[in-house]
């Protein structure tokens, strides 16, 4: 009995020297001149079990109208390098889509340039991230046309989620549950936490930074029209009419999508979504559902 005892004591023992081995390797820099991500294994979820490395999406994909663009974005993969060679994965499931010029609602809106967004007016791929409330942080990218860029507002976490799960807890209340995996990515200030995308990111190149980049998915089906619903973009309702263009668009049924909208979703079936678009766009919006150029 007593050498049972003690066999079990040296289990217990072990076990807890194991995970404070673990938990010593999780701790998060906070700043983007540290690590940018804490130095653990990453899971590859079931997406990716059979797969090769796929090549990076070059500058030409980001030649594109803003709104074709956002579409375009639905289905690929955003990959963020963490300064220890890990990789966190995730599969683009919501966008929002801000042209800039007429569109009111934009910070570019009526050609404004100004220090801060000055990454919407360069070159299409252009990383663009900026502060909301003073604490968090968005993800946009530069499209074609004046000062348009693309907010990515959600993703399906793929590779990476133990990672991501220790850098979203570092900004949350001690003592907090722990997310869910469809929880870690489901915002555009979520999804920054999660993969870690800081301020400094702001005017880089997606199309050729080593540290970010975007994929395409060869473990899920193209993105089809009816696949993507069109809806009205969230938090600028004092931007009166613009507030009602359905510029947010996301994969349907996807449990990771951020907000649902069943109007705009029961109106994408039917096909009546045209009427909130705005002239400069009409062409882009009928023919560039899965990103094709008219």
């Amino acid at each position: 009995m007593a050498g049972r005892k003690r066999k079990v004591l040296a289990l217990t023992a072990a076990a807890t020297e194991h995970n404070s081995r673990a938990k010593s390797k999780l701790k998060v820099a906070p700043t983007c001149q540290r690590e940018h991500a804490p130095s653990v294994e990453t899971e590859r979820s079931h997406y990716f079990a059979n797969s090769e490395l796929q090549p990076r999406l070059g500058e030409e994909f980001f030649k594109q109208p803003c709104i074709s663009l956002a579409k375009a974005f639905l289905g690929k993969v955003l990959v963020r390098r963490c300064a220890d060679g890990a990789e966190l994965r995730g599969r683009i499931v919501e966008t929002e889509a801000y042209l800039g010029g007429e569109d009111k609602a934009s910070h570019s809106a009526g050609g404004k340039r100004t220090e801060r967004n000055k990454a919407m007016f360069m070159k299409p791929g252009t990383i663009y991230v900026y502060p909301i409330y003073g604490i968090y942080l968005c993800m946009n990218v530069s499209s074609e046309g004046e000062g348009a860029a693309v907010l990515l507002r959600s993703l399906e976490p793929l590779q990476g989620q133990p990672v991501m799960r220790q850098l979203r807890a570092a900004r949350r209340k001690e003592g907090a549950r722990q997310l869910k995996d469809k929880e870690l990515c489901n915002g555009p200030s979520k999804l920054c936490q999660a993969l870690n995308i800081p301020r400094c990111f702001d005017c880089r190149d997606l199309a050729s930074d080593p540290e970010v980049w975007l994929e395409t998915d060869p473990d899920s089906s193209p993105v089809r029209p009816l696949d993507i619903v069109s809806a009205p973009r969230i938090g600028i309702e004092s931007h009166g009419e613009w507030a009602k263009k359905p510029w947010r668009f996301y994969l349907r049924g996807h449990l990771c999508v951020s907000v649902v909208n069943k109007e705009a979703e029961r109106q994408s079936l039917s096909g009546n979504v045209m009427s909130g678009l705005g002239p400069s766009d009409v062409q882009s919006a009928t023919g560039q559902h899965n990103g094709e150029r008219t």
